[in-house]
């Protein structure tokens, strides 16, 4: 089974129901795994096998997933669909109050984390090692992190939009969230993936396990992979 970081070299080279208390962080594994510094993402498709509105109404969350991981295309077309860029002005996905932008979207994948660059529409190395069984802990112990190939992790940075904003900064955080969320869940059925939105997670702890910037707010973790 090729990992995804070895599907991305090739490609390269050719062209909430928890427990109460989280769980101990356990080590990850791999540490010493040498990440590529960026990958870049397929142009992203504009038009699928299904229409929105079918998508919508066989969305789901799926809890469990098959041993198998995502392709390169399919991340890149996860992510477009979280945070990518739609116009020539940088307007993206999903709307963004005052189109300032705060949030952040991490990816996890067997060989490490990466920070997704929605300039660039490319992956760049945030940190080395399998962080799927510690965000699992992180996590409360929900079975979807353990089982999902990769989860998307979206963070905020509050002091974006505060310069606008003021108090109201996390609140427009927090929706536009909940905007990017559902684009990746819709983008997940026309890919014909399954994911689950998890909500429920030791913010500090999740913090810890990808090492997040001090500025950085944890407000969604999305498991994807393969319907089993």
């Amino acid at each position: 089974m090729k990992s995804v970081i070895g599907l991305a070299m090739l490609a390269l080279v050719c062209a909430c129901a928890a427990s109460p208390t989280p769980r101990p962080i356990p080590t990850p594994t791999m540490v010493g795994t040498v990440l590529p510094q960026t990958i870049a993402l397929p142009a992203p498709r504009l038009k699928g096998a299904l229409s929105l509105e079918e998508t919508l109404a066989i969305r789901r969350s799926v809890r469990e997933y098959a041993d198998e991981d995502l392709s390169v295309a399919e991340i890149g077309q996860l992510l477009w669909a979280a945070q990518g860029i739609t116009s020539s002005v940088g307007q993206r996905t999903a709307p963004s109050a005052g189109g300032l932008y705060p949030l952040e979207v991490y990816i996890v994948l067997r060989e490490g984390v990466y920070h997704y660059e929605p300039a660039t529409h490319q992956l760049r190395a945030h940190s080395a090692g399998d962080m799927r069984p510690p965000l699992f802990a992180a996590c409360l112990a929900q079975e979807a992190v353990k089982l999902a190939p990769i989860a998307i992790v979206i963070a905020a940075v509050d002091e974006r939009p505060a310069v606008k904003y003021g108090d109201r900064a996390p609140r427009y955080a927090h929706i536009e969230a909940g905007h990017v969320a559902q684009n990746v869940l819709l983008q997940a059925v026309a890919l014909n993936l399954g994911a689950v939105p998890i909500g429920a997670f030791d913010d500090d702890q999740v913090k810890q396990v990808l090492a997040l910037p001090s500025d950085q707010v944890p407000l969604y973790v999305i498991p994807v992979g393969r319907r089993k």
